[in-house]
């Protein structure tokens, strides 16, 4: 009889990271001289974060393709660049009072800046494509493409660099970012890589949640307690309404910018690749650990709720008076993944089954039937966690 593991760590928000790491906590908390016990493979396992976060954003980077149409770049960097300069500020603010080391008495015993830059500095892409499926325009769904960029360490270390905290040797910087910058090189150059590539990044997502539970001694998290929670609204309210004013700024709705305000899985590995890249962020590591998973569960809770409030709200009017297409069901966008646009090598666009149109400037005048018109099916297909029709979305691209 079939035991379903992995469709019940996908009902936990981010359960293919989380559940992983808890795992690993408790083994860690229980036994801490387990990886010294086994040895061997299984000792490797416990320490061996660092080369599969390196295998990780290589293939993570094989899904990112330059070839974005203008508006997906527009889109996507917009909130990108948004989330960057945000988590900046508050880097910059947090780092006059708190420096590298956290905060060791009072209500906010643990809190560090590293927590609340790594926290800032990513999103959920499998939620914030869902959400843009469902109630946003469905080329919009493309800008994640963009802003996979800020995956990794990269940009939390020069974040903080910038906040005037200790800084990183240039090598550290440039190693961060190498395995991804490789692997969207290997993607771009040659199609049949990426497709290779991509399928082995939700693979590898467990074995990173494990690997990094092996770090966690689960008094921390005892610890966090209500201050993980706090981290977490704050990333959805104020890190939600910096990148809906720069959204509605840039001419959306809004509904894009709520849908990026969350932390993704992966930013729990952040401060312990910071730590070890500069040992000066070591105390606060395993601190920021806990905070940061905490976020990632706060965050996915809230802002599915919070988008949907204020899509209801837009919605009523939607802005240019219709959608292009249909909404694209959550089932094809691969809900089950922190961090990838699909398990199946595909693009962000490919995900949703969203092709892109080039239009001449004496464009025809478009039809003006209802969305539900406007959808061409194309079929059943069949994936590994997949067996529902899928909608194939043609939209044209703005110039």
């Amino acid at each position: 009889m079939a035991v379903r593991i992995k469709a019940g760590m996908e009902k936990v928000p981010g359960g293919m990271m989380l559940v992983p790491l808890l795992v690993g906590a408790v083994i860690h908390t229980l036994a801490p001289d387990a990886g010294k016990f086994f040895g061997s493979f299984s000792g490797a396992l416990f320490t061996g974060l660092t080369p599969i976060l390196g295998v990780f954003y290589v293939c993570l980077g094989a899904t990112l393709d330059l070839k974005a149409t203008p508006y997906i770049a527009k889109k996507g960097g917009t909130l990108l660049g948004s989330k960057i300069a945000f988590a900046v500020l508050v880097g910059v603010v947090a780092g006059r009072f708190l420096g590298e080391a956290p905060i060791s008495g009072g209500l906010l015993t643990g809190l560090s800046v590293l927590a609340v830059v790594a926290a800032l500095n990513d999103t959920n892409g499998g939620l914030y494509m869902s959400l843009m499926g469902q109630f946003g325009r469905n080329r919009d769904v493309g800008a994640y493409s963009v802003m996979s960029l800020e995956s990794g360490p990269f940009l939390t270390m020069v974040t903080l660099g910038i906040a005037g905290l200790s800084a990183f040797p240039w090598q550290a910087l440039v190693g961060a970012i190498l395995p991804l910058a490789l692997g969207m090189a290997l993607g771009n150059l040659d199609p049949a890589m990426r497709k290779f590539l991509a399928p082995a990044v939700p693979a590898l997502v467990p074995f990173l949640g494990l690997t990094l539970g092996f770090t966690i001694n689960l008094t921390a998290v005892w610890k966090a307690g209500l201050l993980g929670i706090v981290l977490g609204l704050f990333v959805v309210l104020a890190g939600g309404a910096v990148l809906l004013l720069a959204d509605k700024v840039t001419g959306g709705d809004g509904i894009a910018g709520l849908a990026a305000a969350t932390t993704a899985g992966n930013a729990a590995v952040v401060p312990t690749i910071v730590a070890e890249a500069n040992p000066a962020y070591a105390p606060a590591a395993q601190s920021a650990t806990v905070l940061v998973a905490s976020s990632i569960v706060v965050t996915a809770i809230l802002c599915p709720i919070i988008t949907v409030l204020w899509a209801r709200v837009v919605l009523k009017q939607p802005a240019g008076g219709r959608r292009e297409a249909d909404p694209v069901l959550a089932a094809d966008l691969h809900p089950h993944l922190d961090h990838v646009p699909a398990d199946t090598g595909e693009t962000a666009p490919e995900a949703a089954r969203v092709t892109v149109l080039e239009d001449s400037a004496t464009d025809r005048p478009r039809d003006h039937a209802p969305a539900t018109t406007r959808a061409r099916h194309a079929g059943t297909q069949s994936t590994s966690d997949l067996t529902s029709a899928r909608s194939d979305l043609t939209v044209r691209r703005d110039r």
